[in-house]
């Protein structure tokens, strides 16, 4: 199939960019890396009558850090992420799971924002914005405002997002000497749409873990926090013991529905293996 007539527009100012979406409304789709978006074109389940190409927007392009912490811009490229040494000594997490995303020629044209406001639920970047307590940031013509990740994806590809906002990037907040991340995952071949995933950041202080955020991806309608079993982690130094507590917890934590390729119950399973595998990444890893 082929993509619907549309009109295309090219931004090179955020302000013209929300002066064409308060204009068109929903009748308008952004346009920054396009790898859900030209597929779901020529599949005709979108149909805009507008096109806004924002990628002349260079402010949104950039990945800076300050005594505040690390900010990456919405249309800052996965490979950008993968190659950027602010990202792999600031935001380890993140460095360790743009390799997991889909394949080389994806990476190179896909973009931060554009991942994150399209809320797939088997996508990394949210779960990683999770696991690091990022506050992302939108705006629209009257005001820009910041949304934790906890509150920004609410469901099924939604998100907090309000119709005239565009997402600006995110701010991560600056990283401990004694903080740790760990991440996983796992799909049929590298590169498909995980089965399960996980993303976790916490603490190590003396072998024993705290401040600990589970993300799993791949197992819910959003990123899902495991707070039981990440409770039972940071409660005593971590042992085979805890490990398996923490294990069993996941039934509590995690409703997985059957999928196409995967039953719920092996869902579960994976994220148990997941789990033992990451905390064990977690007490071995190198500290930032």
């Amino acid at each position: 199939m082929k993509a619907p007539s549309v009109d295309y527009v090219k931004v090179f100012s955020l302000a013209e960019a929300l002066d064409l979406l308060d204009q068109h409304g929903d009748r308008a789709a952004l346009l920054a890396g396009g790898q859900s978006l030209m597929p779901m074109l020529n599949m005709r389940l979108a149909a805009p009558e507008v096109l806004i190409d924002i990628n002349g927007l260079s402010d949104l392009a950039t990945i800076a850090v300050t005594e505040a912490g690390t900010s990456i811009g919405a249309l800052v490229r996965h490979v950008d992420l993968e190659r950027s040494d602010e990202v792999r000594n600031r935001l380890p997490l993140v460095h360790m799971a743009v390799p997991w995303m889909a394949h080389p020629a994806i990476r190179n044209r896909g973009t931060f924002g554009g991942s994150i406001a399209f809320a797939d639920p088997a996508a990394e970047l949210p779960a990683c914005c999770l696991a690091l307590d990022a506050n992302i940031q939108v705006a629209n013509r009257s005001q820009t405002r910041t949304i934790a990740a906890a509150d920004f994806f609410c469901g099924l590809y939604t998100t907090a997002i309000r119709p005239g906002e565009i997402v600006l990037g995110a701010n991560f907040p600056m990283r401990q000497p004694n903080d740790r991340s760990a991440f996983a995952e796992l799909a049929r071949r590298h590169g498909d749409y995980a089965l399960v995933g996980l993303a976790a950041h916490g603490r190590l202080n003396d072998s024993r873990l705290a401040g600990l955020n589970l993300v799993f991806f791949a197992i819910g309608a959003t990123p899902v926090l495991a707070r039981r079993a990440a409770s039972i982690l940071c409660r005593e130094q971590v042992s085979r013991g805890l490990i398996a507590e923490a294990q069993d917890a996941l039934k509590h934590d995690l409703s997985p529905d059957d999928s196409l390729n995967t039953s719920g119950d092996m869902k579960l399973h994976l994220a148990r293996v997941l789990l033992g595998r990451v905390t064990s990444s977690l007490l071995n890893s190198t500290p930032l």
